[in-house]
């Protein structure tokens, strides 16, 4: 084989090579589309913060005894693991990505130094925590995921904006220049209420990127379960009701002025609002008798198939939880 020969199969085995570990990097960045129907997590839970989420047989979570760090557990609070040491809020699944707001760091050390440059952002990582990247910088309001599309309400000192972007960061379009909820979202359509004048209960459809109006209540917060959408009434004092889709009619669930409330697993709970007895409430969510879960001011209820979590307002280093019906709470102080 002469020299000259010998020159050229060297090179096209190195184009080779590097063709192959291309081909093999992007393979491994690439991210794959979630299966239809994906949503990312409750309107409830993402109304209230977004602190946790289930996906999979599994919970995720931002740990108020970790300093608000990414962990995961078992529906029944089993198996704690730490994925990151980010503090995080707005959790949301789909296929095997978590996606989260992230606030800064959970170390105390890194805590006292101030925030890390950068950390600031909406971010995801994989369910074992690895993987990590800042898809944008934005502040966030609230994000939901539907299907492969991330719907992010942002606030700047322009001002709102409400965009969305494909998991894979790309398509970023704008669709609004002010505040639209994107919190309640089922089969493609994303649930929210008017801002300006009114407070109707409006629809976004996410294949055609069109609204359209659906009732005109005086809506605030809806969070659809079923053939029901649950908001906050403004008319009336912010009351709990709940709105039939199919009868179009209305059925109150409480004369409480509300402050925050979620829904799930069969039950609705709710801060009552109250200068002289503040109480966080619970009730079926088909209405009927409250009862008192905790006297107090709490929020950030959230809700999973097992439990539902709150904190005291104005303190988010303390979260409490107690089972779904239950009439008792405790610290929620996971091991890890």
């Amino acid at each position: 084989m002469n020299k000259k020969l010998k020159t050229s199969l060297i090179t096209a085995l190195i184009v080779l090579i590097l063709a192959g570990l291309a081909v093999i990097l992007y393979i491994s960045q690439r991210i794959p589309m979630n299966p239809p129907g994906t949503v990312g997590n409750t309107g409830g839970n993402i109304n209230n913060n977004g602190l946790f989420c289930e996906h999979d047989g599994a919970v995720y979570f931002s740990n108020a005894a970790d300093g608000g760090s990414l962990c995961v557990m078992d529906p029944d609070e089993g198996n704690v693991r730490r994925l990151s040491r980010i503090k995080i809020r707005n959790i949301l699944c789909g296929g095997k990505y978590i996606y989260y707001y992230q606030q800064g760091s959970a170390d105390p050390q890194q805590m006292a130094l101030g925030s890390l440059p950068g950390i600031r952002g909406f971010g995801r990582c994989k369910q074992n925590g690895t993987a990590s990247t800042t898809l944008t910088t934005d502040v966030l309001m609230k994000g939901q995921l539907v299907n492969n599309y991330l719907y992010l309400l942002t606030v700047s000192d322009e001002g709102c904006s409400f965009y969305k972007m494909k998991i894979d960061q790309s398509e970023k379009t704008e669709l609004a220049d002010y505040e639209i909820n994107p919190a309640c979202a089922l089969d493609g359509i994303i649930y929210y209420n008017g801002t300006d004048s009114n407070h109707y209960l409006l629809a976004l459809n996410t294949e055609t990127d069109t609204a359209s109006e659906l009732w005109r209540g005086n809506v605030w917060f809806p969070v659809r379960e079923g053939d029901y959408v649950y908001y906050l009434d403004v008319a009336n004092n912010y009351r709990l009701c709940r709105y039939v889709l199919s009868t179009d009619t209305v059925e109150i669930l409480t004369e409480d002025r509300v402050d925050c409330f979620n829904v799930g697993g069969g039950f609705v709970y709710y801060q009552k609002n109250s200068a002289v007895e503040p109480q966080l409430k619970y009730m079926s969510s088909s209405g009927g008798e409250s009862y008192v879960l905790a006297n107090g001011n709490f929020t950030n209820i959230n809700m999973t198939s097992r439990y539902v979590y709150f904190q005291e307002f104005n303190n988010d280093s303390i979260t409490y939880h107690a089972p779904l019906g239950s009439g008792t709470y405790s610290v929620f102080s996971p091991d890890l």
